[in-house]
């Protein structure tokens, strides 16, 4: 923690006395990129007062991500952990957690309706088909609307190429047995173009992890339609089919000696989504655009999950429960919004309409499971014909309804001020199809709520120089209970909306013409009521409003590319902590830290290029350690990771990669939690779970790309 403050004060200091640093700039270099997210309009990163990540397209087409985790993990203060067969949980400015505090968009459209969040909805974009990923660290509810607590991840997909485009590509990895196909087509025909993208996986079950084969398909279609001179249209259809056996955690004892073992036999995750938008763009006004997005959605996920297996009431060696559920989403909506440049101030205003209109039902059964008591396998399951006690069918109707405008505009020199805000109402139609009362096991009786929220934001950009930059920004988040943390379990429980309050100062540099890069920020997050999940028992856990919660920390992220030689930096020193926690009447977690809070979190590469068409780099992923329980009584150590790719063109448009993903085969794990409540016996092989890390292994592509993306 004192490190931890030694860096903070120092980050402060910086910003608030840059101009000998800036000083040593070139004069020529720019902070010249535009991003979109921070305003939901072109906007350059030097006039925008938030953090923003972005990974653009050439890094994409590079490094060969295997996971979308691979891409968004360079961006500092971001991590995405590994849940097997691209299942994963987040944190941006938050614990590692499968908590609904982010927001997913895709050409700025959420992936998936209000109070449907799922943790792992990452694995439904497409990577092949993604132009660009732009990272909003911080509560962005003022834009995007609730859930955008911890940041917001937008993934901005690619557009017709302007003369004919094809290619195809595969790639093999022996020790997890993951083969992945990419495919894509592209050509732009007077004033239409096209884009066709595709990428298919598979993973055999006989690998270095028992039960743990898959398989994905995921195709993105996008057209572009030139109208005019001064309008355009484009229509997108994104699907994913992905079935996953979900190999699921081990105790201590297996995750220490056996890291290959499951216990799972029949566990299993089946998505099919599909996503489709038609927008409109065009000049309505002088200098003014308005943009009209209608969008459908659909996405089907059943599964049997690993994670709610538990004991029998009467809890013997082969008797365990468990649980069977489908949850179906449809949605229709619109998205407004017009930007209108404006002389006076050299201002710009952005405002807009968001409606949402989604259909959830949900469908959970109760399973009996046979367990060896030997191996502890689950062995094989049936329908209980005789526990109640979270069976559920419900349909909930949400509707998602919001205004939102921001107003940016120079005050003074250099000075460039941005106001804004955005009202949010959301309700959920509960209609419970098992009768309510006729057993108070079958869940709620039918009801109507309804949670409504005005998210501000007030921020600044000061340009010190052509090459660097400070800003100050000050927003707002919220994120209102989902439909299943309401109705998943035996009775609603009462929860309140989370809302955040986050303050930020931030710096930006640029050095040698732009070649080397500076960026840092500086950021408290208080929130109020945060909802979490209370792991009671492995298996059972309970949604909670937290009273009060602190994340503060520092940002700092440096690269620099001289063509032969490129390095990267990122890195985040941060505490997460909770100020108010009264679990129960003899449980109090006020003023302990947040479990699955990392104190630092470091990723760094060093690329070097000896001749043309070949580079070779090395990575480091640094995961510092965090409590594993919020009594703060089980530690996980952290670990380091090292990778290494290469890259060689050796024909024209042929290209073949070498990677070697935990280089020294180090053993860890990817997620690590303990249900020990600091109260009575600790037992760690039934309170402490990991998913264990994946040891070295070697991937070897090969792709041929006919013209220019």
């Amino acid at each position: 923690m004192k490190k931890i403050k030694q860096l903070v004060a120092l980050a402060v200091s910086s910003l608030f006395s840059p101009h000998a640093f800036a000083a040593e700039l070139a004069i020529e270099a720019q902070l010249d990129e535009t991003v979109v997210s921070g305003s939901r309009a072109a906007t350059r990163l030097s006039e925008t007062p938030v953090a923003i990540g972005v990974v653009k397209r050439a890094v994409l087409e590079r490094d060969k991500p295997k996971t979308m985790g691979e891409v968004i993990n360079r961006v500092p203060g971001v991590y995405w952990n590994d849940l097997g067969n691209e299942q994963h949980s987040m944190s941006i400015r938050q614990p590692i957690s499968t908590s609904s505090v982010y927001q997913y968009l895709e050409d700025g459209i959420p992936i998936r309706p209000l109070g449907v969040f799922n943790h792992n909805a990452l694995n439904e974009i497409n990577v092949s088909g993604v132009d660009s990923v732009e990272v909003v660290k911080g509560p962005s509810s003022s834009l995007y609307g609730s859930n955008a607590v911890g940041g917001a991840v937008n993934f901005l997909t690619a557009s017709a190429s302007r003369t004919p485009y094809a290619m195809i590509g595969v790639r093999h990895d022996s020790t997890a047995e993951f083969t992945r196909y990419d495919l894509g087509a592209s050509n732009t025909w007077g004033d239409f173009g096209a884009r066709f993208s595709y990428y298919g996986s598979r993973r055999d079950s006989n690998n270095w992890q028992e039960y743990s084969g898959g398989s994905k398909d995921s195709f993105t279609l996008r057209g572009d339609y030139a109208l005019s001179t001064s309008s355009q249209l484009r229509a997108t259809v994104v699907h994913t089919d992905l079935d996953s056996e979900t190999s699921g955690s081990l105790f201590e004892n297996d995750y220490q000696t056996n890291p290959g073992k499951s216990i799972n036999t029949f566990t299993y995750r089946k998505d099919k989504t599909t996503r489709a938008n038609v927008a409109w763009e065009g000049e309505t006004f002088a200098d003014g655009i308005t943009t009209v997005t209608l969008f459908a959605r659909e996405n089907d996920h059943g599964q049997l999950p690993n994670y709610t297996i538990r004991n029998c009431p009467v809890n013997t060696p082969t008797c365990r429960r468990g649980t069977i559920n489908n949850n179906h989403v449809e949605s229709i909506g619109l998205d407004a919004k017009h930007q209108q440049e404006f002389s006076w101030l050299a201002s710009r205003v952005v405002a807009g309409l968001y409606l949402d209109k989604s259909k959830n039902p949900y469908v959970s059964d109760n399973l009996d499971i046979v367990r060896d008591p030997v191996t502890g396998k689950y062995l094989s399951y049936t329908l209980s014909t005789t526990l109640l006690d979270g069976k559920r069918d419900y349909a909930v109707d949400i509707d998602n309804t919001a205004v939102f405008a921001q107003w940016e505009f120079s005050p003074l020199h250099n000075v460039r001020a941005v106001v804004g805000g955005r009202s949010d109402s959301i309700q959920y139609d509960f209609v419970n199809n098992l009768a309510p009362g006729g057993s108070p096991d079958f869940g709620a009786p039918n009801e109507t709520r309804t949670f409504s929220r005005f998210s501000p934001k007030v921020g600044a950009t000061y340009a010190l120089s052509n090459a660097a930059s400070l800003y100050a920004n000050y927003s707002e988040g919220f994120t209102p209970p989902d439909v299943s943390q309401l109705y998943g379990k035996s009775s609603v429980p009462d929860l309140r909306p989370a809302v955040y309050n986050n303050y930020e100062l931030g710096l930006r540099m640029a050095f040698l013409n732009g070649a080397l890069k500076f960026d840092s920020a500086v950021y408290r997050l208080d929130g109020r009521d945060t909802i979490v999940s209370y792991a009671i028992a492995p298996g059972n856990s309970e949604n909670r409003n937290a009273g009060r919660t602190r994340s503060q920390g520092i940002e700092l992220g440096l690269s620099y590319d001289a063509g032969w030689l490129d390095m990267r930096l990122g890195t985040t020193l941060a505490s997460h902590r909770f100020l108010e926690y009264q679990a129960s009447p003899t449980l109090d977690y006020s003023g302990k830290d947040m479990p699955q809070a990392p104190s630092d979190i470091t990723t760094a590469e060093i690329g070097y290029k000896p001749v043309q068409g070949v580079r070779v780099a090395l990575e480091w992923v640094h995961l510092g350690e965090y409590w594993m329980n919020n009594a703060n009584t089980v530690r996980y150590p952290g670990h380091n990771l090292f990778n290494l790719r290469g890259n060689y063109t050796f024909a024209k448009g042929w290209e073949s990669w070498l990677q070697v993903r935990n280089l020294a085969d180090a053993h860890y794990s990817d997620s690590a939690s303990s249900s020990y409540s600091g109260i009575g016996a600790y037992t760690p092989n039934t309170q402490n779970t990991y998913t264990p890390g994946a040891p070295r292994s070697v991937m070897l592509g090969v792709s041929y790309a006919f013209g220019a993306n």
